[in-house]
């Protein structure tokens, strides 16, 4: 069985988790009746944790799934590999039905392709910070100087560099985060689930960890699935983001459109204290070169305007409008394409682009 795309790692296609002893017959009657999360609970005894969710993640990104807690969330991405048994749907890594799987070439999928990073490190306290790093790879069988050489050279890919041989009591926890996440990327994984591995720390830590996570990744393109119950978070480090509740993803979509463009009043709360300046960006806001000319008392000429381009935030045009009458004009290559003004700005601002 292949996915649709040859860039899609993974795929879920229509996957259920109800938890209780009466599950089939819950999943039966939401089937037949769309009974909410709350109706299951009361005719059956049972929990919806993931309800008809369908995704796709492409080679290379970071895909944030963000929610409450009790959305579905962390329970979601423990179906990647098979740490949870779905109650019905599919999961496809690579192409591969992962449900499909014997238990030897499921060990090793979960070795050889998926690393996980979670907030609790559950690193081993009576090993070194090399050996907790190499773990993976002494559990391939790889022989001592290759796994000490593989170790060391992502210790210090993480900035742990020098600290190989202290133990995990040692380490502050921003640290010892480093080591977790070493320890999964040691193992050279084509995915990386992540499971709100910064939440505990301080922000100032966890924006430290979010940048070198996000240079790491830019690098070393690894397909992430990231969870987080934080919007900055998400907003910061997701090329997409699957916003969860009671089960079901509501909205899908760059993190400037599911600012821009909230699909409901749930997501609409989620994003009304986010800034725009830094997603919003100019081919949003900016009206066509001829519409504007042709409003009335607009100016004919656009000679002497501030430019910038289609892809500079709000922030930059902000930057640009300032002690400027005249409007920006948005170039692709040479050839203008739009023009903001700063009436076009505030209703980006605002959100009303």
């Amino acid at each position: 069985m292949t996915t649709d795309s040859a860039n899609e790692v993974v795929v879920t296609r229509n996957v259920w988790k109800i938890f209780g002893e009466r599950a089939d017959a819950a999943m039966e009657a939401c089937l037949r009746a769309n009974l909410s999360k709350a109706e299951v609970l009361d005719r059956f005894e049972a929990v919806v944790g993931v309800r008809d969710v369908s995704v796709s993640v492409g080679e290379g990104e970071i895909f944030c799934i963000m929610g409450l807690s009790g959305s579905g969330k962390s329970t979601l991405v423990r179906h990647i590999n098979r740490l949870i048994e779905p109650t019905a749907g599919r999961i496809l890594i690579n192409g591969t039905d992962v449900g499909s799987l014997d238990l030897e070439p499921l060990r090793a999928l979960r070795a050889d392709k998926i690393g996980m990073v979670f907030q609790n490190m559950a690193l081993l306290p009576h090993r070194t910070v090399r050996d907790n790093v190499a773990f993976a790879l002494e559990l391939r069988n790889v022989d001592a100087f290759t796994r000490t050489k593989v170790a060391n050279d992502t210790i210090e890919l993480v900035g742990l560099e020098g600290y190989g041989d202290r133990m995990p009591s040692e380490l502050s926890g921003g640290m010892q985060q480093r080591v977790g996440l070493a320890r999964a990327m040691a193992a050279n994984p084509d995915i990386l689930l992540m499971d709100e591995p910064f939440s505990a720390l301080d922000p100032l830590i966890r924006r430290n960890l979010q940048d070198e996570f996000l240079a790491l990744s830019k690098s070393m393109k690894k397909t992430t699935l990231f969870i987080t119950h934080d919007l900055d978070e998400a907003i910061r480090m997701g090329s997409r983001i699957a916003i969860m509740k009671d089960g079901e993803i509501v909205q899908t979509g760059s993190p400037e459109v599911i600012v821009t463009e909230p699909a409901d009043d749930y997501v609409s709360d989620f994003v009304a204290g986010i800034s725009k300046l830094k997603l919003v960006y100019a081919h949003t806001v900016m009206q066509p070169v001829d519409q504007y000319r042709n409003r009335a008392g607009a100016l004919t000429t656009l000679e002497g305007c501030p430019t910038a381009g289609p892809e500079d935030d709000l922030d930059t045009l902000v930057g640009l409008a300032v002690d400027q009458e005249r409007p920006i004009v948005i170039m692709d290559d040479s050839t203008p394409i739009g023009v903001v003004t700063k009436d076009d700005l505030l209703r980006g601002i605002q959100g009303e682009a």
